[in-house]
């Protein structure tokens, strides 16, 4: 919601939207004992998860929002001549309640929801955008803003405070502070609109995923997956036991690799294809259509051709074209290689007597044969090396205190929200304290699918603040007592988001808009992928891939297989991602008049527009529960995992060429990169570390593709 000429009577109009009948003196004794409008006492501002009910949310919210937009009233209509201090600096300080409140409510809403928290979800959204439009839409303030960027260069700012001008006035431009009166209004609807229906969005997900969850009542249908496996999906309904296969967000499902019967496969396949597509209240098919057409709006609004081309702006990619060649050119080789996976597949089927054509819910089974046969490599075998707290401690924070001499304490004392959790403590070499850092690993019904980064406190030395960050996955929970044994696939997860976790903890800025993971969206992956890398390097795999009954390393003919096996697959897996990409781009490149009837229509054609139309390969998400696009933010920016995979390599490869996991290595990654934030032109960031330009062959050699 981008501010513009807030008077009195806006003021109370958009407050009064956000009131639930109580008066002023209720509302003040409320918000009193409201524990979220007071800093907490904990380590860090850590939230007091003991003390907070859910019906604290809305009023703190509200408060917060009331609060953010006193304080952009002030700095709009200052008498003062603008200053960098008294406009630029002023803003990065307001609005603390709200980003306290919001830091925690989004953790739970991920993570931890429930029907009361997304309908306060669905209700704060559009005010949320209203503030986003009062501030960027605000005539005076920009004016304040351009008088600044207008004198930048007879200021004598340092690098980070030149780069916060720029910051801010790209905003402003890209939000639509140049246009009309009235276009500005319409911006202003359209901003509050898609924020309502991308909440409602995930929410509607949420419940599809959980009701699309695939139901067995007969156990010999699991047959494929370990006892520990089928006792952790055991349930007893109606004095009856089934056993239920949750979905996770992707296409493809975790189990299905693993389980025997091919009908109980397509059950499960079908069950994640379709979850959103059941013409019920889940079904998300006409808020993606609406959703499509208000970005085609917003775009035009502003005088770009489509939303792609306005979102990549300020990305390193710059252009739809530059991301649409870039994929492009990874279309022919990763389509060779995939009918060539598909072929060996279908050899192994015909082998074991199956008179079927392959399909894609038979794709990880039978390629799991394939990697036995070529690799001799069965998951089952490998599993029991990869215990999560195993995984974590002796692989994850033994690789980040050996290349960054991070040090780590677990903390039993800070209130967690589920007995799932587990905190930690970070400390510098000589003592020096980092932040805070949150684990939430196994699915639950009320989380949403995927596995994420993010932040409750975001690092700043204008705010004073350290780091509070957590990591958030969806994997399977052990049957009580058992240990939590996990698939390679999973262990990359972690190292991933724990990449993400560095770069918020690591970051060394002085303004909140600029910290951390405030990057682009095909920057930011470079962080987390690069640190997948680390999980196959021979020192840290040997100090984490142990027997978690024995203890014993994984023998060398077996870590062996693993990494010969990485290369595996990689056609498939290359164009899951591929075809994914090309479909957000897709979806993102239309204009106004294009209206779309059918989904499932457009989605097909799509995929044809860029030979990704592929029987055995389902794109990695289909519209439907394209989380990433609709409510996570990565509109137009999908292709940024490839991207950011280019530059990951390219980097690792920086590494490898000096020395490897060593702490002067790191600490030119830390200094160079991850502590970085937005504080400078991200390719310059790049080309500084790496010396050259992005190259995109050792992304070719790692992915088997050269």
């Amino acid at each position: 919601m981008k501010l513009h000429f807030i008077t009195a009577i806006a003021l109370a109009t958009l407050m009064s939207a956000c009131g639930n009948g109580k008066s002023a003196h209720q509302e003040d004794e409320s918000l009193e004992n409201n524990p979220l409008m007071k800093e907490s006492k904990l380590p860090y501002g850590a939230p007091d998860f003991g003390a907070i009910e859910d019906s604290h949310f809305k009023p703190a919210l509200e408060a917060g929002i009331e609060e953010k937009l006193a304080e952009i009233e002030a700095i709009s209509n200052s008498s003062e001549a603008p200053t960098f201090e008294n406009t630029f600096v002023a803003l990065e300080k307001s609005g603390r309640t709200l980003d306290r409140v919001y830091g925690v409510f989004g953790m739970l809403t991920g993570a931890n929801t429930n029907p009361t928290l997304q309908a306060v979800e669905e209700e704060m959204a559009p005010k949320m955008a209203g503030l986003s439009n009062a501030i960027y839409l605000n005539d005076q303030l920009f004016e304040r803003v351009k008088t600044i960027y207008n004198q930048l260069d007879e200021l004598d700012l340092d690098a980070e405070s030149r780069r916060l001008v720029e910051y801010y006035y790209e905003k402003f431009e890209l939000a639509g502070a140049n246009l009309s009166a009235d276009a500005k209004e319409l911006m202003r609807q359209l901003n509050e609109e898609e924020a309502l229906l991308s909440a409602q969005y995930a929410n509607h997900l949420l419940a599809a995923a959980k009701q699309g969850a695939l139901k067995v009542d007969d156990k010999s249908k699991l047959e494929g997956l370990s006892e520990s496996e089928i006792e952790s999906l055991k349930r007893e309904a109606d004095g009856k036991t089934v056993y239920v296969l949750p979905l996770q967000n992707t296409t493809q499902q975790p189990m299905l690799p693993a389980l025997d019967n091919r009908e109980t496969r397509r059950e499960l396949f079908e069950k994640s294809l379709m979850r959103a597509q059941q013409g019920d209240d889940n079904d998300t098919r006409d808020i993606i259509k609406r959703m499509a057409m208000i970005r085609a709006e917003q775009a035009q609004l502003l005088g770009f051709n489509n939303y792609a081309e306005w979102n990549l702006k300020d990305q390193m990619a710059k252009t739809p074209a530059a991301a649409n060649q870039f994929m492009a050119d990874l279309v022919p080789a990763t389509v060779a290689k995939a009918k060539k996976e598909a072929e060996d597949i279908q050899e192994v089927i015909n082998e074991k007597g199956g008179d079927f054509k392959l399909q894609p819910w038979d794709w990880n089974y039978y390629s799991e044969m394939v990697r036995k046969a070529k690799y001799d490599l069965d998951e089952s075998e490998i599993k029991p090396y990869f215990e999560l707290n195993r995984v974590l401690e002796d692989g994850i924070f033994y690789t980040a205190t050996k290349l960054y001499g991070i040090e780590f304490k677990e903390r039993k004392d800070i209130p967690v929200y589920s007995d799932d959790m587990r905190v930690f403590e970070l400390f510098n070499e000589d003592g020096s304290a980092i932040g805070l850092f949150y684990t939430d690993f196994f699915k639950r019904d009320n989380k949403s699918g995927g596995a994420w980064m993010s932040e409750i406190v975001g690092q700043s030395k204008l705010l004073n603040n350290k780091p509070v960050i957590y990591n958030v996955c969806n994997f399977t929970k052990p049957a009580e007592g058992e240990p939590a044994l996990i698939s390679y696939d999973d262990v990359t997860t972690m190292f991933h988001e724990f990449g993400h976790a560095l770069h918020g903890l690591l970051s060394d800025q002085t303004y909140p808009s600029l910290a951390g993971t405030n990057v682009a969206r095909d920057f930011v992956e470079l962080p987390s992928q690069i640190n997948e890398h680390w999980a196959l390097y021979p020192e840290v795999f040997n100090n984490y891939a142990k027997h978690y009954e024995t203890g014993e390393p994984m023998p060398q003919e077996l870590k062996d297989k693993v990494v010969k096996a990485s290369k595996f697959n990689q056609g498939y897996a290359l164009a899951e991602v591929l075809a994914a990409a090309g479909l957000d781009m897709q979806w993102h490149t239309i204009t106004p008049d294009q209206k779309i009837e059918d989904v499932d229509a457009f989605e097909k054609q799509a995929l044809e527009n860029i030979n990704l139309n592929l029987d055995q390969i389902p794109p990695r998400y289909r519209s439907s529960y394209f989380l990433h696009l609709w409510g996570h933010g990565y509109a137009a920016s999908y292709y940024a995992y490839l991207w950011a995979e280019m530059l990951d390599n390219d980097a690792f490869a920086w590494f490898e060429e000096n020395g490897g996991l060593t702490r002067e290595n790191g600490q030119r990654f830390r200094e160079m990169i991850l502590s970085r934030g937005n504080s400078e032109d991200f390719n310059k960031m790049f080309v500084d570390f790496r010396g050259s330009e992005p190259d995109i062959t050792p992304m070719l050699k790692h992915r088997g593709l050269l």
